[in-house]
Formats: C-alpha cells, sequence, structure tokens
C-alpha cells in the first residue's frame, strides 16, 4: 500500500510511531500497537502503529508521521512511502516468558534491552517487562546480564586511570545530598570520582537538580571526560550521556507505577557505574519505614546482591546500611539543598551537622577501600583546610558555573513557619509527608521551592517553636502546600 505522509508535530520522545486511518488499517488487519514497515527510498523503518478514528487527525490515504519517524527517514510533508506488514519484536516473546515466570537467557535479556534502546518497544510493551521482573524476580544470574545488556548497549567513559571511585544511595531519604560534599573531598585527595546523578523521579530534588543550582550539569561524554581529567571529579546529570540508556527509559516507565523491582535497581546501579569505569564503589542503603528498604534483613539481602555483583563485574563493593528514619540535612528542595552543601564546604556555623558526619563517614570507608588509613581524620582534614571547598569551586567553573555564595542562592519569595502545638522532644519525622509538602510548594521544577528544617529526631522542642519553614516561588502552591502542612501530622513529639 502507498500512502501520503502527514507529518502530525508530535514527538513520541520514545518509540517510532505511525498513525493510520481506521478504514486503511482494517484493509491490513492491523490493530494499535501491530507494526509496519515504512519504505521511502531505499531506507526502512519499523513502526508501532496507532489507529485514527477520526478522518480529521489522518484521512484515508494518509499516513500521520511522529518527528521521530520524520528524523530518521527524512520525510516531508506529503511524501509518497510504501507501507508492509512488519512482525512484531522478538523480545515480546521473552518478556512474555517472564510474565509467565521463566528464566530468560543471556540472548533474551540482550535482545530486550537492545529494543528498549532502539526505541523499538512501546511504553505499554515495556511496563509489562518492568511488571514481569517486579512479579517474577531476576535470579542474581538474570540481573548480571541485564547489567552486562545496558552497558553493552551504551557508551562507556574511559579514563585509563586507577582506581576510578564512585558512591550511589539508593534514595527514598529527603536531602541526604551527600555526593555534592562527598565529591570535592575525594577529588580533593588526588582520587577520580566521575559522578553521574539523576534528576528527581518523586523526590523534592535530585542530585543533579540541586547541583543544578550551581552549574550546569547537562554535558556529552567527551566534554564530561573533559571535567573529570581536569579536576578529577565531576556532578552531571545521566540523562544527559548515553551511558547505559535502557535504564533511563526503564526508568521513565516506572516512575508512574511507582514500582522499583529489585533486579532493576540492582541493574540500573551497577550498570550506570561499570558504564564509566568505576572500580571502587560505595552504596548508600538507607533504612527506615518511609525509605524505599524498610527492614535491616531486607537492606542485607540487598547489600548480598551487590556484592555478588560486584565480585562478578570484578568491582570493589562496599555496601553501608544507614539510618533512613528521617531526613538528612535541613534543607529540602534544590537550592535549600545547595545552601546546606556551601555552608558544609565552607565550614559556616549554620552547616548541617547530620549531613556533615555522613559525608565523612562515607568518605572515611571510601579511603579505606582505596587503602588508606584514618579516612575520617583524612576527609576532616581536607574540609577544614578549605580544600574540598576550592575544589567544588573549581568543579562548578569546569562545569560552565561560577562561585556563589550560599546567602546569594534565591528561594522562595513565599514562606509560612510550622510551630510545634507542644513542648517535648521530637520522636519521629514523616519523610512521605515532607517530600509531598516540599513536591507541592513546587521542588524540584522551582529551584527556590522546598522545606528547611530546624528540628530533628532527639531534638527539645518548646510548643510555640519552628519546626520547619516552607517556601514557594507560587503563590498558588503556596497556599496549597501551606494548607497540607496544617492538616499533616509531619512531627511527632512528646
Amino acid at each position: 500500500m502507498k500512502l501520503k505522509v502527514k507529518d502530525i508535530d508530535i514527538a513520541s520522545g520514545g518509540p517510532l510511531i505511525a498513525v493510520m486511518n481506521h478504514v486503511d488499517a482494517a484493509m491490513f488487519d492491523l490493530h494499535v500497537m501491530d507494526r509496519i514497515k515504512i519504505k521511502k527510498g531505499n531506507k526502512i523503518e519499523t513502526v508501532v502503529v496507532d489507529i485514527a478514528q477520526s478522518k480529521k487527525i489522518v484521512p484515508r490515504g494518509r499516513l500521520g508521521v511522529f518527528e521521530e519517524v520524520i528524523s530518521s527517514l527524512k520525510l516531508k510533508n506529503n511524501d509518497n512511502v510504501e507501507i508492509s506488514i512488519a512482525r512484531k519484536p522478538l523480545s515480546l516473546e521473552y518478556i512474555k516468558k517472564k510474565l509467565d515466570g521463566q528464566k530468560l537467557a543471556k540472548q533474551e535479556i540482550d535482545q530486550i534491552v537492545w529494543d528498549i534502546v532502539h526505541n523499538k518497544l512501546s511504553a505499554v510493551e515495556l511496563a509489562y517487562f518492568v511488571a514481569a521482573c517486579y512479579t517474577n524476580v531476576m535470579t542474581t544470574e538474570e540481573t548480571i546480564l541485564l547489567t552486562k545488556a545496558m552497558v553493552k548497549h551504551g557508551d562507556v567513559l574511559k579514563l585509563n586511570r586507577h582506581p576510578i571511585i564512585d558512591k550511589h544511595s539508593i534514595g527514598g531519604i529527603p536531602g541526604n545530598r551527600t555526593t555534592l560534599v562527598i565529591v570535592p573531598i575525594i577529588a580533593a585527595a588526588g582520587y577520580f570520582i566521575p559522578k553521574t546523578s539523576s534528576r528527581s523521579i518523586t523526590s523534592p530534588a535530585g542530585t543533579a537538580d540541586t547541583m543544578e543550582v550551581l552549574a550546569n550539569v547537562a554535558f556529552p561524554l567527551k566534554k564530561m571526560k573533559q571535567i573529570v581529567l581536569k579536576t578529577n571529579g565531576c556532578i552531571v546529570w545521566g540523562g544527559s550521556l548515553n551511558l547505559a540508556p535502557a535504564d533511563d527509559k526503564i526508568i521513565a516507565v516506572e516512575r508512574p507505577l511507582e514500582i522499583d523491582a529489585e533486579s532493576q535497581l540492582l541493574a540500573s546501579i551497577m550498570a550506570k557505574k561499570h558504564s564509566v569505569s568505576s572500580t571502587h564503589i560505595l552504596i548508600d542503603v538507607p533504612i527506615g519505614k518511609d525509605a524505599k528498604v524498610k527492614n535491616k534483613f531486607e537492606a542485607l539481602k540487598l547489600k548480598n546482591e551487590f556484592e555478588k555483583i560486584g565480585r562478578r563485574l570484578k568491582k570493589h563493593i562496599k555496601v553501608l546500611i544507614t539510618d533512613g528514619r528521617q531526613p538528612i540535612g535541613n534543607g529540602i528542595g534544590p537550592a535549600l539543598e545547595a545552601r546546606d552543601v556551601l555552608w558544609v564546604l565552607k565550614r559556616d556555623f549554620r552547616r548541617p551537622i547530620d549531613l556533615e558526619k555522613k559525608c565523612l563517614m562515607m568518605c572515611a570507608n571510601i579511603f579505606s577501600m582505596a587503602g588508606l588509613k584514618d579516612g575520617y581524620k583524612k576527609a576532616l582534614s581536607i574540609l577544614n583546610s578549605g580544600k574540598a571547598y576550592s575544589k567544588m569551586v573549581e568543579i562548578i567553573k569546569a562545569q560552565n558555573g561560577k562561585e556563589i555564595a550560599a546567602e546569594d542562592i534565591k528561594i522562595g519569595k513565599y514562606s509560612y513557619d510550622v510551630l510545634s502545638s507542644k513542648s517535648g522532644r521530637v520522636i519521629a519525622i514523616d519523610n512521605i509527608l515532607i517530600s509531598r509538602i516540599a513536591r507541592i510548594a513546587g521542588a524540584p521544577k522551582d529551584k527556590g521551592a522546598g522545606i528547611y528544617l530546624y528540628k530533628h529526631v532527639g531534638y527539645k522542642v518548646k510548643k510555640g517553636e519552628k519546626l520547619f519553614t516552607i517556601y514557594s516561588e507560587s503563590k498558588h502552591e503556596f497556599e496549597y502546600a501551606r494548607d497540607v502542612a496544617k492538616s499533616a501530622r509531619v512531627f511527632v513529639v512528646r
């Protein structure tokens, strides 16, 4: 069948999609998510079919094409193309196999990842893969194969240096902005630490969101390499790179489903670390009722899996099980977290001591992995000497930012203080509610939005004393966040 191209000026952001009129589709017995081949000259592309019931969108004799197809086949509006039926990706058979609870072989996992990277699967089909791995947990062997496939079908940062340090937190705790303190300490000590970080998925800020307050975070791999070789470190957004690209596509599907299969979490983390050629990796696993990992049993199980995968990939892995019962630091939201980081690095009296202590403890473990003794003392010395701050400024400038004082970082113009209704001691803080209120206030899309904490678990508090302040850049979002905070029991004081 020959059809005339209609550019419908929509980008899918993923799979290649073409839209057929329902009458034309019926002639081929085509249904939604079937595949067709589109031929233009000597170029052929296989695309996912969508079907238009309205002739206003795609009339008979026309083929509506998304921007990815336009780009791939170099099409123009009203071009003539030839279409034919194509078989569905082979990986769909393997996804169904996993749904049935069967173990996947190397070539099957490799094919699934290849199809993900090359946008051969629709969002629904990819969601089935995520769901299959969630309900029928992958074996350690499958997880290792998934990790290797993710790295294989992406770029790899090659520094030809040893050791290459990396760290990762599995997340779920508000604040916890350890990366922005650890990277300059480790880099100032003379070690290479090429840190790729994520933006927020469900939190008020990801590491990349916070670093973006201070510098650019989106760079191609070549530029990232230049930054690391110049400064020993970087803090860049992993989504701007082609490192384990399948992972970003899987995460995009996990987000609305709000599921995080253990095998995919393990593969996601280890693939990103493997793709930057890390040799020594510290993993932070916070535990708490509101954290991703609820108890020590789950944490130890995860620790064991990380270590097994690390051995197979010839990585030095150390897993720290940390306290995830409350936020880390005082600022929750990009700008407020950036202020905390600069205060720690500048040794300012306003610095959050819990964040500082956790960073020093993690650095001590990293130094120990690298063969250094008295790691805590060394990390503290680098902080106190100002070398860590100087290194952070160097990294910021290399990432096209400029030195800025914490006080000059803009925070939301609307604010509301939440006061304690009684005197006592703080015995609990609801991480989920803290994150929710900060996001309602506008974080992370509005850099200055979020929450600033004055009290942590164990602190004494008097009636009428400030527990936290909400900041927002939008009056509407501010009012909503304020109202939620008034009715919610964020702090438990007894």
